[in-house]
């Protein structure tokens, strides 16, 4: 039988005994089965494995097939911020807490993992955003964002001054401390802990969330997945702000700057099982809608 993936590269969280462990376990099985097999350079390194192939992030993305990430929720949307640039298959193994993006549990990891690799799995196409910050016409930094970027002060409980525009109209003026904009994938994150929507995955979509408004009227609005969202900070704004993507990449923010937030050409490809399902993870991970009786 012609084998679904040929080569697949294992990533994890280095120095967490139990990705460790789950990853031995991966790489002989793969092995075993005659899967060419790349590791991560920088959990490889904590591995009790002989003569393995290593290399970094990008060499995964250029040369596999497949990627296993074994971890949290945190460390499959740093990998996956990478891989997204490639045309890889990823999935995660739950080595964290929620686990809300990590299907395969690491008690019961090789059947599943069987059914995925005979091609027997569902595909789910997930886009991300990119965030750039704007200095007096030119472009100062940029970063991408699966669940979300968010405009923030520096500091905690620090008031910002900011407008919203989609697509060139005026939309909003705010005095708070910051915006989440998330994609879909990331309404179950940050954006749903500040009162957001839950948006469905394949929803072409984006939730503004104000965070704590100086107002009794302001709400979070959806708006098209197309849209380009401009950010232009208040001149009389402290320094010290900052844009957030996914909670990882900080870019620095000046007052008077314009943040553009649009939808990136990169997608990213989760390869799921065949029995997963999103209103079970829903409920299963977050108490969501579950029956009365």
């Amino acid at each position: 039988m012609t084998q679904q993936y040929k080569t697949i590269g294992l990533i994890g969280k280095p120095h967490h005994d139990g990705a460790s462990n789950t990853i031995e376990i991966l790489h002989d099985y793969l092995l075993k089965n005659n899967y060419q097999v790349i590791v991560e350079h920088a959990v490889a390194q904590s591995l009790n494995i002989d003569n393995m192939t290593t290399g970094l992030l990008t060499d995964i993305g250029e040369q596999a097939d497949l990627a296993i990430v074994v971890g949290g929720d945190g460390y499959m949307l740093g990998a996956a911020r990478v891989l997204a640039c490639y045309d890889i298959g990823v999935i995660g193994v739950n080595r964290g807490n929620l686990g809300f993006l990590t299907d395969l549990s690491p008690q019961d990891i090789i059947t599943p993992l069987e059914q995925i690799l005979a091609g027997k799995s569902r595909q789910e196409q997930r886009f991300i955003i990119e965030a750039e910050v704007y200095r007096h016409g030119k472009l100062k930094s940029s970063n991408s964002a699966v669940n979300e970027a968010v405009l923030h002060a520096g500091k905690v409980a620090s008031m910002i001054e900011f407008e919203v525009y989609i697509d060139g109209s005026f939309m909003f003026s705010q005095r708070s401390d910051g915006l989440i904009v998330s994609t879909p994938t990331g309404s179950t994150a940050y954006s749903m802990s500040a009162g957001g929507p839950i948006l469905t995955p394949n929803l072409n979509a984006l939730s503004l969330v104000p965070m704590f408004p100086h107002t009794l009227t302001s709400r979070p609005i959806v708006v098209d997945g197309d849209s380009e969202i401009k950010l232009i900070l208040a001149n009389d704004n402290h320094e010290n702000l900052q844009v957030s993507c996914d909670g990882h990449v900080i870019l620095a923010v000046m007052p008077g700057d314009e943040v553009i937030i649009k939808k990136s050409e990169y997608t990213i490809r989760l390869i799921h099982p065949l029995d997963h399902d999103y209103f079970n993870v829903l409920r299963s991970k977050l108490s969501w809608g579950n029956k009365l009786y």
